[in-house]
């Protein structure tokens, strides 16, 4: 869905207050006091608080489905492709921190959508251990729990926007370190 200028503007507010306080902990009044208009007026661009929380968790999740496609369509070597898909799921991650942290932390209180939203992230999970057991079975790396390991490799990669400070200029070198501690640890004496 394509946003409005005015809800754009609704969306980054709320994603800093829903950051600050959390989606429960936020209110629609906190929300026109942050934008500085009376709460009935922000009725006339959203239909309620949780729309706001649909656009955030479904935006992103378009995100990273538009990024796993590119790798998937790419024609490149598997251990080449790891690569790709680890650097450009964590660059959705860390150029969406706040996004990504009401994303992986708020998308529970979803409630009209909840279903559809479970089944998409099923959906992307799927996908994902697809790519990554046709990528271990075409490097002949032994793969024990593909959905454990790809389990593994969101919870990491989505929740590294934790682990670094914003005023980290260089996202080159997060997506490095992070790179080399999941091959290390996935691979283990097996040759990178």
């Amino acid at each position: 869905m394509e946003l409005k200028e005015k809800q754009r503007k609704i969306l980054d507010v709320a994603v800093e207050l829903f950051k600050e306080k959390g989606y429960m902990g936020s209110s629609v009044r906190d929300l026109a006091t942050k934008l500085n208009i009376k709460a009935a007026s922000l009725y006339a661009h959203i239909r309620s608080k949780e729309e706001i929380l649909e656009w955030i968790c479904f935006g992103i999740a378009r995100e990273f489905f538009d990024e796993l496609q590119e790798v998937k369509n790419t024609d490149i070597a598997p251990r080449d492709k790891l690569n790709l898909f680890l650097d450009k799921h964590l660059s959705v991650v860390l150029q969406n921190r706040d996004v990504t942290h009401i994303y992986s932390n708020e998308w529970r209180h979803l409630e009209e959508r909840l279903p559809e939203f479970i089944e998409l992230r099923k959906n992307y999970q799927n996908e994902v251990e697809q790519l990554i057991s046709e990528i271990y079975k075409a490097e002949n790396w032994e793969l024990q729990s593909p959905t454990f390991t790809t389990r593994f490799i969101l919870h990491t990669l989505n929740n590294s926007y934790f682990w670094f400070k914003r005023n980290t200029e260089s996202t080159t070198e997060i997506t490095d370190e992070i790179r080399a501690k999941l091959l290390y640890g996935l691979l283990g004496n097996q040759k990178q």
